[in-house]
């Protein structure tokens, strides 16, 4: 018990400082949903749409529309990644293999995909620590609220928009915005 408390407290410690230190996107590290570690570094000339997902949510058929946001544009230099996450009523209970099953079988997506994380609370993640932290990002700051959340980065790695989950990949405010961010 007192070695699990103290590997905690150890993890939460790098957290803070990796979350402090980092200067955009590309300073984190995450595992693809099939384990191997992906640099965001590999996205870096690249719009990057971070969304963090769910397969159980009244939200979760927004995977057919970012599929689609990502067929549209991804040749012009645009990714999504989407960050798994069970914070909010349990609504991603699955293990990364089912959740790249759900995924592939229900709406075909083919963006890439990241393990699992917590993106809310003491066990959050490294990269939403800094998303979510007013001195990192003081304009699209502030806790997730929900599943499918959507930030955008710009070529730079820079944060262009925040979208809260009810706008749709396919609303005029993203589509809008992907196509400023790809046209600088």
């Amino acid at each position: 018990m007192r070695k699990t408390i103290l590997s905690l407290a150890l993890f939460l410690a790098a957290s803070f400082l990796v979350a402090a230190d980092a200067k955009s996107i590309y300073d984190f590290t995450m595992n693809s949903i099939d384990g191997q570690p992906v640099s965001l570094k590999s996205y870096k000339g690249k719009v990057v749409l971070l969304v963090n997902v769910a397969s159980k949510c009244g939200y979760t058929p927004q995977y057919k529309g970012l599929e689609a946001l990502y067929e549209k544009y991804k040749d012009k230099g645009f990714v999504i990644v989407g960050v798994p996450a069970n914070n909010f009523m349990q609504q991603e209970p699955g293990t990364n293999e089912e959740i790249k099953t759900f995924c592939s079988r229900k709406y075909n997506v083919t963006f890439p995909m990241m393990s699992k994380v917590s993106v809310l609370g003491d066990d959050k993640t490294p990269l939403y620590r800094y998303l979510t932290d007013k001195n990192s990002d003081p304009k699209f700051a502030g806790d997730i609220k929900w599943n499918f959340t959507k930030f955008l980065f710009d070529r730079n790695g820079n944060p262009v928009a925040r979208f809260e989950p009810a706008v749709t990949p396919d609303s005029p405010e993203v589509q809008s915005a992907v196509e400023s961010a790809l046209g600088k």
